[in-house]
């Protein structure tokens, strides 16, 4: 089997992505019930989702707002004028037999996402961002087919990419950036599983260095990023190998098997005059002016990209270390919490979180936001080190202590005497000890094997219990052995 690596190399690979965005409002896009995950079925639903004559649908105003923050965090232009559309189609899960979205007059334009690839940041160009309706839900058991319509009429914004996409590694790269902006400015959870974020994938093949755009095809419900992965490079293969025998392909949307790993014809695609499109009579043209753009800008947090700049140039972090910390809301909140007890460390900060917070939370499964060891805790751990009260293993101990019992670090080091010895005199007295209890290793280092130093360090640590100051060991070890 070819990689999908070689085929790229014969053919570019062109790829634009739809996103829909499930909105965290309380209620559903044109009435007033409520949107709840996992509801018993039809439950959450009233005349106007359930498309029931002489009913009508109201705008909801914070789902607006929301897509406005979110138009203006990717980079977009907000139009102050944005009409809803009709979607004519019939689908069971569809109760008034069309869906109301946007169509040639949307929310928001012309934005862009950055993402890192191996040749250094690309830009993401974004199409349009525009608001629309969900669609009930279609239930298989067996030979019988039941419709739940609680999901019907929840607010969604669509985003669409330009085709800038060039492979399956850049695609993901793109989701997991617009996930993480959606939870920033707290638009969405955007969480795959509860289909909050549900992708679909167009990708066509040309020849290499060819202008002219191979025949799209289009991958739909793929709930998840290593799906995504694996549906784009199946695509680009399967693409790849009829290209290569002369076939044409077929203009169609298909669906991706995680359990074959391989993709299937679902139906030949319409375009987008089969939805026959206008202007719902039943809803007002939306109009956002440019003071309300203007308050909405002022009121969104630090983004992800700002933050990764600011921790490299405020802090002096390595990007790779900022990027991992701006990479979760929570964790960054984290990060900066702790240095607001103790903030003359920050690298330091960052190590200990990274390195070994993280390291312990993953292994047990738990969430930042839930972590046994709290802000302050590390805080104060890198003080006691910072001030030469610990040492850097003392401080391994204590923090698996503090993780287990959730006790304040300077209550442990207070209990259990772990103080650090720092006194010259008594670590000094220690090093004459132990060179006397080893005269032959003594010669051998006098005798050019330097290597032997860590020997000695080892054995005054262990006379020690880890208490002794390294810094003096090091420098008063070096002294007695000069």
């Amino acid at each position: 089997m070819e990689s999908a690596v070689s085929l790229e190399r014969e053919f570019d690979v062109v790829i634009g992505l739809e996103t829909h965005v499930q909105m965290s409002t309380n209620t559903k896009m044109f009435c007033g019930c409520k949107v709840e995950f996992a509801a018993p079925p039809n439950t959450n639903v009233c005349p106007v989702c359930l498309a029931h004559p002489g009913s009508l649908p109201v705008i909801n105003k914070q789902a607006v707002e929301f897509a406005v923050k979110a138009a203006i965090s990717l980079n977009c232009k907000v139009h102050n004028l944005s009409i809803m559309a009709r979607k004519n189609y019939f689908y069971p899960d569809l109760p008034k037999g069309y869906q109301i979205s946007q169509y040639d007059k949307p929310l928001a334009t012309d934005g862009w996402i950055k993402i890192k690839t191996e040749n250094g940041y690309k830009k993401i160009r974004i199409h349009r961002l525009h608001i629309e309706e969900d669609a009930g839900k279609t239930i298989h058991e067996g030979s019988f087919s039941y419709v739940d319509l609680n999901r019907a009429g929840t607010p969604l914004m669509e985003i669409v990419t330009e085709p800038d996409i060039s492979s399956a590694e850049e695609a993901r790269q793109y989701l997991e950036k617009l996930r993480l902006i959606m939870r920033y400015i707290g638009v969405s959870d955007a969480d795959m599983e509860k289909g909050q974020l549900r992708c679909d994938v167009n990708i066509s093949l040309k020849p290499k260095g060819s202008d002219k755009l191979g025949t799209k095809v289009e991958l739909k419900n793929i709930n998840s990023f290593r799906f995504i992965v694996k549906a784009i490079e199946y695509e680009i293969e399967r693409q790849s190998k009829l290209l290569k025998k002369g076939e044409k392909i077929v203009q169609e949307t298909r669906l991706f098997d995680p359990n074959s790993g391989k993709t299937y014809t679902m139906r030949t695609k319409e375009e987008a005059h089969d939805y026959r499109y206008f202007p719902d009579p039943d809803l007002l043209p939306i109009v956002v002016k440019e003071e309300k753009i203007e308050e909405i800008k002022k009121s969104l947090p630090e983004l992800p990209d700002q933050k990764v700049e600011r921790y490299i140039k405020e802090f002096g972090l390595t990007e790779y270390d900022a990027t991992v910390l701006a990479s979760d809301k929570e964790l960054a909140l984290f990060f900066e919490e702790s240095l607001k007890d103790f903030a003359e460390n920050p690298k330091q900060t960052a190590n200990w979180i990274l390195n070994e917070l993280l390291g312990k939370l993953n292994d047990r499964g738990i969430e930042i936001n839930k972590s046994p060891v709290k802000p302050a805790h590390i805080a104060q751990l890198v003080k006691l080190i910072q001030d030469g009260t610990i040492s850097g293993k003392i401080g391994k101990e204590i923090f698996d202590e503090v993780f287990e019992t959730g006790k304040d670090p300077v209550n442990i080091v207070e209990e259990k005497g772990l103080k650090q010895i720092s006194d010259e005199g008594q670590i000094r007295q220690i090093v004459k000890s132990v060179l006397e209890k080893h005269p032959n290793e003594v010669q051998k280092y006098k005798e050019g094997n330097t290597k032997l130093l860590g020997f000695f360090v080892g054995q005054i640590m262990k006379e020690t219990k880890g208490k002794a100051n390294p810094t003096l060991v090091n420098k008063i070890l070096q002294e007695e052995l000069g």
